[in-house]
């Protein structure tokens, strides 16, 4: 670090201070367009830097139990979004989760502060300072204890200028990389559209005359207390992604729980379909390395008749958008929650060539471009990776005393 820098805790050139929130909360909102803003973690969605606006607003006697922030305050969130900091270009009341930072003195540039305060050597202190806790929170003590070093108020000028032309042409370059994965993913997308759009002589018929098995399973009593770390695996809504079966968090029952759940083993080639949730519709076909297996209450067991269609055609055409719009129209009829059952899959229609072989040759051009775009699509992200980890080590030059 240079000789004219000093090594600051925060704590010693800001003023911090904790929001607050009235309660109950909905009893203070208003629709009038004079009542002050009220500032939420939401308000911060698709927000880098400024807070503009706010979509709720408060009643003034909500002020009471909040804290107010003014033009030009910084705000940080203590628990969700842990440790991003937001400037404000608006007035506003803040609930518990922010803290808002005012520096004590005019010898703070207000994008240094910006820059470091968003910078990889404040959050890994933030983050190591609030370690061992179960739910992370940054308390006032905390943050004033975390350390920066401080350079002049020019030098601190003449880094911004610096960072702002190199990060400027890392955005560019990060913003293309981003396009072009967007279009290698849609690139895919719209060839899968095609191929189930271009059918007017493929068979048509019902799953249910199709499949030997349509059904979902049940959680084993006692929920997630009752998971073992090994044993039968238990198939969850988690697991089943568009054409991918992900094996992070699988859960595993032991043989009496699996025997109450017999009527819901899993084989070679059932294709899965979530039925319920945030995640219905999603379909994969089930990889036979983690048999023996059952499902629970949120997954239906697609298990087709071999001389009919082939697995991964259907894993294929569910997937595709003509018919997950179907499904999610199906799923969107629920009383309380998106849900499909059992009777609406057997009566769910669908288009394939009668010919298993055509099937077959089908799935294998799909293939074949799925490999190939998800190379493209790991190299795009790649170069995103590459662009924030640029960004972070400019970011650290700085803060060394190194531009």
């Amino acid at each position: 670090m240079k000789t004219n820098w000093q090594t600051k805790k925060l704590g010693d050139i800001l003023d911090i201070e904790r929001g607050g929130s009235p309660r109950p909360i909905n009893s203070f909102l208003t629709d009038n367009k004079n009542g002050i803003n009220w500032i939420k973690i939401g308000d911060t969605k698709n927000v880098n830097k400024y807070i503009e606006s706010t979509r709720q607003k408060i009643k003034p006697e909500g002020l009471k139990k909040s804290r107010l922030v003014k033009e030009g305050d910084f705000i940080l969130s203590n628990s969700m979004s842990f440790g991003k900091p937001y400037i404000m270009k608006t007035t506003g009341a803040i609930h518990d989760g922010w803290l808002v930072l005012r520096p004590k003195s005019n010898n703070i540039d207000q994008d240094f502060l910006y820059l470091i305060l968003g910078s990889p050597l404040v959050f890994k202190q933030f983050d190591n300072l609030a370690a061992g806790s179960t739910v992370r929170n940054l308390n006032i003590g905390l943050v004033k204890s975390v350390q920066i070093p401080l350079p002049p108020l020019s030098e601190q000028k003449r880094i911004v200028k610096i960072l702002d032309g190199v990060f400027g042409k890392i955005e560019t370059a990060k913003k293309n990389a981003e396009k072009n994965l967007q279009n290698s993913k849609e690139l895919f997308e719209s060839y899968l559209q095609g191929v189930f759009a271009d059918c007017e002589d493929w068979e048509e018929d019902k799953l249910g005359s199709l499949t030997l098995k349509i059904g979902s399973g049940a959680t084993p009593r006692g929920g997630k207390k009752s998971y073992k770390k090994e044993g039968i695996s238990l198939v969850r809504s988690m697991n089943v992604h568009d054409r991918n079966f992900v094996e992070k968090n699988l859960a595993f029952i032991n043989d009496i729980q699996a025997e109450k759940l017999s009527n819901v083993t899993l084989k070679k080639g059932d294709v899965l379909l979530n039925i319920t949730g945030a995640s219905v519709t999603r379909c994969c076909v089930f990889p036979e390395k983690y048999l023996p297996a059952r499902v629970n209450q949120h997954v239906s067991i697609i298990r087709l008749k071999q001389e009919s269609v082939d697995c991964n055609f259907l894993n294929y055409l569910l997937t595709s958008k003509y018919y997950k719009d179907q499904l999610l129209e199906i799923g969107e009829q629920g009383a309380t929650r998106q849900a499909i059952t059992k009777a609406q899959l057997e009566d769910f229609t669908i288009s394939f060539p009668k010919s298993l072989s055509e099937q077959k040759q089908i799935v294998k051009k799909l293939d074949a471009l799925s490999k190939q775009t998800k190379k493209l699509e790991k190299n795009y992200q790649q170069k995103i990776d590459d662009l924030d980890e640029l960004k972070k080590s400019v970011l650290q030059k700085a803060f060394n005393g190194e531009l």
